[in-house]
Formats: structure tokens, sequence, C-alpha cells
């Protein structure tokens, strides 16, 4: 989709929400979230960033890319502000991949520690919502726990017998232009594959991260007044950010609360309940977004300041892998 059609999207169905809901739900809402809290969040939020950043380093490196911490702080913020300026989060990876490229001299290994890093963020979604919702049809009201654990079955049907598909299937008998991204994303795998314990570190330190996000998502609810079992929560927010994933409006934004409303709905809690502490999150990462460029301007003049070193400090790291 073209940028103005995804920023049509997006403003459409913030209008539309804003429409149709209740202004004195949406007010209750957002009045019972305090400036204490919410700024708490924004510190749990950019110190799970710090571990990204590590977690991003290390694929990084099990690409051949040398890049120090500080170095990899500053790409990962520039990174990161993009995805408030660019159409997509795609667009922030790319900038930090650029980045990363120029510094290391290897602008491959850049750019496939950036598609690996994505891949490992999306399996553990993946991983996050199977098991959420193993837990949640325990919790779920009426016909809805079976109707979760048929949905469950059959999603983990359709991706075993698709993967041998995807993986086997020949590049130039999918349609022209998912072939570079498909293309992509099996380099990707192909090389995880090759450094399973990289692989491993980065897919558990990606768990700890998202895992901490829902857990923060649940802190809120209930701040504004949404009590729900802590397994629902591991189902609906990774569901509700896949949504979000899908390249149909800016970042995410509309899409992802407008999902993660409706998907509280059939548990009782109002759509203006659901659709605010969504959108308190998307404050949260507006300012984490903005902390990122304030980290990429901090950096850069550090590195350009006389007397502060050159870029040959920052790119040493700590170890190397590989």
């Amino acid at each position: 989709m073209k940028v103005w059609a995804k920023a049509a999207v997006s403003v459409g169905l913030l209008a539309l929400l804003f429409v149709l809901l209740p202004w004195v739900d949406v007010r209750a809402a957002v009045t019972r979230m305090p400036a204490r809290a919410w700024l708490l969040v924004l510190a749990v939020f950019a110190a799970g960033h710090l571990i990204g950043v590590q977690k991003w380093r290390l694929l990084l490196h099990a690409s051949r890319g040398r890049l120090g911490y500080l170095a990899a702080l500053r790409c990962y913020g520039a990174g990161l502000f993009a995805n408030l300026c660019l159409p997509s989060i795609v667009g922030g990876d790319v900038l930090r991949a650029v980045m990363a490229g120029r510094a290391t001299g290897r602008v491959e290994a850049a750019f496939l520690s950036g598609i690996m890093d994505r891949v490992i963020d999306i399996a553990t979604l993946a991983v996050l919502i199977t098991g959420g919702a193993l837990f949640a049809r325990q919790v779920l009201p009426g016909w809805g726990g079976e109707v979760l654990t048929a949905a469950l079955a059959v999603g983990l049907a359709a991706t075993v017998l698709a993967l041998p598909f995807v993986l086997r299937r020949p590049l130039a008998a999918w349609p022209r232009r998912m072939r570079r991204p498909i293309g992509r994303a099996l380099v990707a795998l192909r090389h995880l594959a090759e450094h399973p314990g990289d692989a491993a570190l980065a897919m558990a330190m990606s768990l700890a991260i998202q895992s901490g996000f829902v857990l923060l998502n649940a802190w809120i609810g209930t701040t504004i007044g949404i009590h729900l079992p802590l397994p629902v929560w591991f189902m609906a927010w990774p569901l509700a950010k896949v949504a979000g994933l899908m390249p149909i409006s800016l970042g995410g934004l509309a899409v992802r609360d407008a999902t993660f409303g409706a998907l509280l709905l059939p548990l009782g809690v109002p759509m203006a309940q659901g659709v605010v502490a969504a959108l308190v999150w998307q404050t949260v990462m507006i300012a984490g977004g903005l902390l990122g460029g304030l980290a990429w301007w901090l950096l850069s003049r550090r590195s350009a300041a006389p007397g502060s070193g050159s870029w040959g400090e920052l790119l040493t790291p700590a170890r190397h892998h590989g």
C-alpha cells in the first residue's frame, strides 16, 4: 500500500473509534493512569530496548559484523526514532542496517542481522500467543475455551503443514513481489540454523523482552480498570501486535488499538477501556522513539567531538562471536 493509503487507514480508524466510543468511558479510563505510573512504564520499556540492543548486536556478531555497544545503541536508537517518522517499522530497520553497515563495513551482515532479529521477534510472539492461548482457554467464559482450543489446533496444524511447503518451494515459484522478502527470510533462517547457540540466546532475550512488555500492558490495564487473568494478556497483546505488523497502516497505529479492544470485548471489557489501554502503550512507544532519537543525537555528538575518540573505540566489541 502507498504511504497515503496507510495514513488514511490509521487516521480514519482512529476517527471512527473516537466517534463511536463513549467519551465518558474514555475520559474515565485515561484519568485513572497516574503520571508516575506512566513514567515507570516508560523506564521499563527503555530498559527492555537496552536488552534489545545487545540481542541485535549478538546477531550482528554472528554475521561477522563487529560493533561495540555504544555504536550499536546509536544505530538502534536511530531505528527506533525512525519508526516514528517512516511509514512502517521496516523503515526503522532499514535505517539501523544502513548505519551499521557503514560503521562496520559489512552491509550484508547488517541487513542479515536485522532480518534475523525480526524473524526471532515474530517467532517469539507466536510462542507467547500459543502459550497464552493454552492457559487462557481454561478461564474464557462459555464456549470461548472450546473455540480457542479448536482454533489453536487448526493453527498449529496449518503451520506444520505449511512449513515444508514454504521452505522447499523454489523462490522462482513465488509471486514476483514476494520473492525478495521471502528470500531474505529464508537466508536468515538458514543462518540462524548454522548458529544455534546465538539463535537460542537471542530467542531467550526476545522472550524476556516481549514477556516484560506483556506484563507492562497488563499493569496498564489493571491501572485503568481492566481486570483479566494474566494468560489472557499473553494471548491478546501479542495478537494485537501481530495485527499491527500488517502493512495496512502507519506502524500499526489504530489497527493494533482497535484489534486489542475487540479481543477484550467478549471478556466483558468495554471497548473504550481496551482501546485506551492500547493507546497508552502507543504513547509509551512514541516517547521511547523520542528517547531513541535523543540517544542517536547524543552519541553522534560524542563521536564528532574533538578528543572524544574515534569510532574505532566504539566499534570494538566486548567479545566476538564466530
